[in-house]
């Protein structure tokens, strides 16, 4: 985690993932803006019905509302910065990270996160060749 909302008064959250190769959410959507910056590897991101790679360096830009999705569609590792306006969704990525390492998640993360929801399947590799 780069920045919480308790940090930046609840306007801003930046959160560090590294999207294992074959992964990525469902299709889905929020009442938050969510930015992605790919620092290494390739990402496919859906955004309605549009599917855009991207590389390192390359940014994508998920408006609230606006169904969405990314996977590592590579057998190659990724890395990418989301930031998400205003905060609060670093939560779930707190929490997620705490169930793996198989520890409580810290106090902060323990606060609601924004309500997200899933609207349809996960990028399907196949239909995009690979």
């Amino acid at each position: 985690m780069h920045l919480r909302g308790e940090e930046s008064g609840g306007e801003v959250s930046v959160i560090e993932t590294r999207p294992a190769p074959g992964t990525g959410p469902s299709l889905h959507h929020h009442d938050f803006d969510e930015t992605f910056y790919v620092l290494e590897g390739e990402l496919t991101f859906q955004l309605r019905d549009e599917l855009r790679t991207v590389g390192p360096g390359e940014l994508v830009f998920a408006p609230r509302g606006v169904p969405h999705t990314f996977a590592n569609l590579t057998d190659k590792p990724a890395h990418q910065l989301i930031v998400c306006t205003p905060a609060g969704f670093e939560r779930y990525f707190a929490r997620m990270a705490a169930e793996l390492h198989g520890v409580d998640p810290p106090e902060w993360a323990q606060q609601p996160t924004p309500e997200v929801t899933q609207v349809g399947p996960p990028i399907d590799p196949a239909a995009m060749g690979r």
